[in-house]
């Protein structure tokens, strides 16, 4: 007889609610103590216009087996790769927004590990997203190996008037009324997402994008049924990696739908492109070897740590002298001039926070595109398309990354009822754990026992 433990299932599929995205690992971690996931391979689908997909820089690869300690070195935009080194998560698909574009298109295979020269969590990929972090070394360097799947996929709205949730939006925009509206083609009670058939209705092409340039032979606006973006080629794409079998994690950040960049509007245009300059990375060659892979990830780091001691410096002593012996070092000659506007603007600047900052203008803009109402609806549209045609998550986490104003503020709890309608139209009544607002009057839900 099988001593393997049989998979326990949610009597309603939970949906935890948090503010910062690394928190949902406790309810990952959770559902895998509950049985409700698997303890190793586990696959995600992950909607953001992030890819949190960095590694904690200094954080021992064994702390993975420290579960409180874990939880207290995690950020939001790491928060993923720990979960794969410890063995838990294997596949991820990031499913992005078109304005978010930090990480190359397609399917990316690598090697997860514990660098044996640090004892940190490393790994083998060569994208401008690892690299700039210095986070790349080879893969014979790597301990306890680890290979982890990544998909990127570009998400595009649906076409002004192909099933926008806008048309069926009544004025008064309450959670009741978005509950009521999404429950339009919601699935009977037993039935299977596979028994639906795959919807290839053709999504708005994105502004900008190649596919906006001009109309196809069948008025989609040059997006077909397969191409990038559309909901056939989502479809295509996800639906070799999920199966009915399996159980994976639907991932949501709310500022997949709009998405500010909160730098922005710290800092002055000027600034902003000082602090592009100071910590500019300039990658390797497509057909570098690994000495040269190895050299750019040294240089990449002796940069962040010099940086990270100038502004450190700072914090106690910002004076002139102060000031000209850290421009002397080389790419740093800038700096003068951003402390001075800093300076202008508020005596005593927030040299910490100007770090920060910098470690977002390295390659790649962070993303920033507020969206209109109507956007967000039709990419909400856009996502339950795709969605209503793979099989029933096990668990869905849900972040809304608003107190740090990646997802506006303003538009956040609107963002929200309407992502929670678009869930329960798909999967039925949802068991919702809101774990952002410990001062809520309201009961909290807690996560279900499972059958």
């Amino acid at each position: 007889m099988s001593s393997v433990p049989l998979k326990r299932i949610y009597k309603q599929l939970p949906v935890c609610v948090v503010e910062d995205h690394h928190d949902v690992v406790c309810h990952i971690y959770r559902a895998i103590a509950s049985r409700h996931l698997p303890m190793k391979n586990i696959k995600m689908i992950h909607l953001d216009s992030h890819p949190d997909l960095l590694i904690p820089v200094n954080m021992s690869a064994d702390t993975v087996f420290d579960k409180e300690k874990l939880f207290g070195e995690l950020s939001i935009e790491n928060w993923i790769m720990p979960m794969v080194y410890a063995g838990h998560v294997s596949c991820v698909v990031w499913l992005h927004p078109y304005w978010a574009q930090q990480i190359r298109e397609g399917e990316h295979s690598m090697t997860v590990g514990r660098d044996s020269s640090t004892t940190t969590i490393r790994v083998t990929s060569t994208d401008n997203y690892f690299l700039s972090d210095g986070l790349y070394v080879c893969e014979e360097q790597l301990e306890n190996p680890k290979h982890f799947s990544l998909g990127v996929i570009r998400v595009d709205p649906v076409r002004p008037g192909h099933g926008s949730l806008t048309e069926q939006r009544p004025e008064k925009d309450t959670e009741e009324c978005s509950v009521k509206r999404a429950r339009t083609g919601q699935r009977k009670s037993g039935e299977s997402s596979s028994s639906q058939p795959v919807n290839t209705d053709s999504l708005q092409p994105a502004e900008g994008s190649k596919a906006e340039e001009g109309p196809d032979s069948n008025g989609t606006g040059g997006a077909g049924v397969d191409d990038e973006g559309s909901t056939g080629y989502i479809v295509k794409r996800i639906s070799s990696l999920v199966s009915e079998t399996e159980p994976y994690i639907l991932d949501i950040d709310l500022d997949f739908f709009s998405c500010k960049n909160p730098f922005k509007e710290l800092y002055t245009q000027e600034e902003y492109s000082i602090l592009q300059e100071l910590y500019s990375f300039r990658g390797p060659r497509l057909d570098a070897d690994e000495e040269e892979l190895g050299e750019c990830v040294d240089h990449r780091i002796r940069q962040l740590e010099d940086l990270e001691a100038a502004f450190a410096d700072l914090l106690d002593d910002d004076g002139e002298e102060m000031v000209t012996r850290w421009a002397t070092n080389p790419g740093m000659d800038s700096l003068p001039q951003l402390v001075s506007s800093l300076k202008a603007r508020n005596s005593c600047p927030d040299y910490e926070m100007v770090h920060q900052a910098g470690l977002t203008c390295d390659t790649v803009e962070l993303p920033h595109h507020i969206s209109t109402d109507d956007e967000i609806d039709r990419l909400i549209s856009a996502v339950q398309l795709f969605l209503k045609v793979l099989p029933k998550p096990t668990l869905v986490t849900l972040s809304r990354s608003s107190l740090d104003e990646y997802c506006p503020v303003e538009q956040v709890d609107s963002i929200q009822r309407r992502v929670l309608a678009m869930l329960e139209g798909l999967y039925g009544a949802l068991d919702v754990h809101r774990d952002y607002d410990n001062s809520s009057t309201e009961t909290e839900e807690q996560l279900p026992q499972g059958s």
